[in-house]
């Protein structure tokens, strides 16, 4: 079987999947193309199961006229069973005539579906995201098809290694330095807690707005950022608590991560969780942009070892029934095996204004 991947992402969950994916498909035999952007930093991690091109893909660059090209040219002489975007963007790329099934992946909700004129089938990583194409009028092929993660626990990172004691209590997160992961409303938790650290892992533009707000809040000397890291696991499995405070999130990569390495979570009510997390099952809930709640949640956890370890084995089993490499790279192959009959046109429309609304306008 043969497969040609686009993927145009940056650094983040989403490609953190993308990694596991590749290399999943190929232990299972899939010989793959991918188009990247240049210098990513898991570019190396899947070196070995993939024949890689790299490309900006971007508006006012030359390849945005050549690699077009290149797609229908290897798609007509390669002949792949499956062509793969993943995500609005590099599904523009997609050929109109193929060969073969026209695959894209999305991870959050879009709001219009003309980046899909091409694409046979949407793989969508939630129900909700299947709902909600589904509710824009998308006409054709919908599959809902989830993530996994690394199950394999690791040996946990040196707590030396961020300057953090080994006696205190600490938290981890991470995610991309953007407004919606609700950084700042973790800060305000820790500010409220004695002896516990924070260790952020990840970059982007609210990086010194982050750090002000430490300074700000006095907890400069207990908050740790990490930066990006090429394997983010063995700080996660460093801390006693994983916290997400997102306040829009379609899947949660992250909290898949944390119960692969049996760390108790507590997370925002967005619209992934809410898919699969159980309040005191395998998780705490709190609400969007409650500082306060976190830390009452948090220090709950810390405080109860019986309910931490309920937690924790409740993420595993959730962690096995719902998100299994065997599950999901399975449901892949067989996508690619498949064939789509023609159907109708799609009505490229936007969804209407402030969809999904509760969980936008939650975020504040």
């Amino acid at each position: 079987m043969k497969v040609m991947h686009f993927h145009f992402g940056k650094d983040g969950g989403a490609e953190r999947f993308f990694v596991h994916l590749v290399n999943a498909l190929a232990r299972r035999n899939v010989v793959q193309k991918v188009i990247i952007r240049p210098d990513r930093i898991w570019r190396k991690e899947i070196e070995h199961s993939a024949e890689i091109t790299e490309s900006h893909f971007r508006n006012a660059s030359l390849g945005r006229i050549l690699l077009p090209l290149h797609v229908k040219r290897t798609a007509r002489r390669w002949k792949p069973d499956a062509l793969f975007a993943w995500m609005p963007r590099a599904s523009r790329l997609m050929p109109r005539h193929a060969g073969c099934i026209r695959i894209a992946r999305l991870g959050d909700y879009p709001v219009r579906l003309n980046y899909f004129k091409n694409i046979d089938v949407l793989v969508c990583n939630t129900p909700g995201i299947g709902e909600h194409v589904k509710a824009m009028g998308w006409p054709r092929r919908i599959e809902v098809i989830s993530n996994f993660t690394r199950t394999e626990q690791v040996v946990p990172v040196d707590r030396k290694v961020l300057d953090t004691p080994d006696d205190v209590r600490l938290i981890s997160s991470m995610g991309r330095f953007v407004p919606r992961k609700g950084f700042d409303v973790l800060i305000r938790a820790v500010a409220q807690m004695d002896d516990t650290f924070l260790w952020i892992i990840g970059d982007g533009e609210q990086s010194k707005n982050l750090h002000a707000l430490a300074r700000q809040l006095g907890v400069e000397n207990r908050v740790r950022f990490a930066g990006w890291q090429a394997d983010p696991r063995p700080f996660v499995a460093a801390s006693d608590v994983f916290a997400m405070a997102s306040s829009h999130e379609p899947l949660g990569n992250v909290l898949l991560e944390a119960w692969a390495q049996r760390v108790p979570v507590v997370s925002t009510r967005c619209e992934g969780p809410m898919w699969f997390v159980r309040h005191e099952e395998n998780a705490l809930f709190v609400d969007i942009g409650d500082h306060e709640g976190f830390a009452q949640a948090i220090t709950r956890v810390l405080d109860s070892p019986g309910l931490a370890g309920t937690m924790v084995a409740g993420g595993s089993k959730t962690l096995a029934d719902k998100f299994s490499e065997e599950a999901v790279a399975n449901a892949y192959m067989e996508l690619f095996a498949s064939h789509t009959e023609p159907v109708p046109a799609c009505p490229y429309r936007k969804v209407k204004p402030g969809w999904p609304a509760e969980p936008r306008r939650a975020a504040g």
